[in-house]
């Protein structure tokens, strides 16, 4: 009579238990809530402002692996904001830098480095092996093909943006919308200015990049209120912030009820402008 085979639990050395003594001691958390961190995987798309502080938080946290996606090189320029390098790092891939830096933090977390420029040919194949998708990158095609992929393969996405004193927050998760259910369209090109066009306050990643951070740990949880079906929009200039209510399209061609995109597309066309990321 075969007998089940059960997976071992997860034992924690004295250290690990040091590291993460503060959640541990927190009953939303606990021990088993830290397994469960020490077990997740996230992909982490752009190492740059919104990436340094949330795969700086996520693996102080121990979420367990990381996979950093980015194929710029560090710039002076950056360093106003991207916390994940310094001024020794200019010069070199940021993803060399990036697992520097978060192995720095904490040496247990898993870094994946995937110094690639995403698109249509290789997203669906990277984002496989990870548990959440967390979208920080800076242009319209990416998002939108983040937004496709990770809706044709059933996986969480967590989405900031920024944009001089602005940022946004937000999370879909599958079956409850997506990022075309909220922005159905792009806007016409040459319509929003990137940052280094329009520039962006350094400290303001910081607040978008760690609220996508708090949201990535609330799901490997299942504790809180995710942003699902929620739109967080934060003003540094007034200090203020607000909560809308966004839903699931019907209509949306993707993950709507009757969906007519079941595959990628070429993004880049139907943005109007090419997926580059500047520094």
């Amino acid at each position: 009579m075969a007998t089940a085979t059960t997976t071992p639990v997860r034992t924690f050395t004295p250290a690990q238990v040091q590291r993460y003594s503060r959640h541990i001691i927190m009953p939303q958390v606990g021990s088993i809530g830290q397994r469960k961190l020490m077990d997740a995987s996230a992909l982490v798309v752009g190492a740059g402002g919104l990436g340094s502080p949330l795969a700086m938080y996520l693996a102080a946290a121990g979420v367990g692996k990381l996979g950093i996606v980015d194929f710029d090189i560090v710039e002076i320029t950056n360093l106003q904001r991207q916390l994940l390098h310094n001024t020794a790092d200019i010069g070199r891939p940021k993803v060399d830098s990036a697992a520097d830096t978060i192995n720095g933090i904490n040496p247990e977390v898993d870094v994946v480095k995937i110094p690639v420029h995403l698109n249509s040919s290789n997203v669906m194949d990277i984002i496989k092996d990870y548990d959440f998708v967390i979208d920080g990158t800076d242009n319209f095609p990416t998002r939108y093909m983040i937004n496709d992929a990770a809706v044709l393969s059933g996986k969480p996405v967590i989405h900031g943006s920024i944009f001089m004193f602005e940022g946004q927050a937000t999370t879909f998760l599958p079956g409850q919308g997506c990022y075309r259910c909220l922005y159905p369209a792009p806007p016409p090109p040459g319509m929003v200015p990137s940052c280094s066009e329009a520039g962006v306050l350094g400290v303001l990643p910081g607040i978008i990049g760690s609220t996508m951070a708090i949201e990535t740990i609330k799901l490997v949880l299942g504790i809180g209120k995710p942003l699902v079906n929620r739109l967080l929009m934060f003003d540094a200039l007034d200090m203020d912030s607000r909560t809308v209510k966004i839903r699931r399209d019907p209509e949306c061609p993707i993950c709507g009820d009757n969906p007519t995109i079941n595959e990628l597309i070429d993004y880049e066309a139907f943005c109007g402008v090419p997926a580059i990321e500047p520094s």
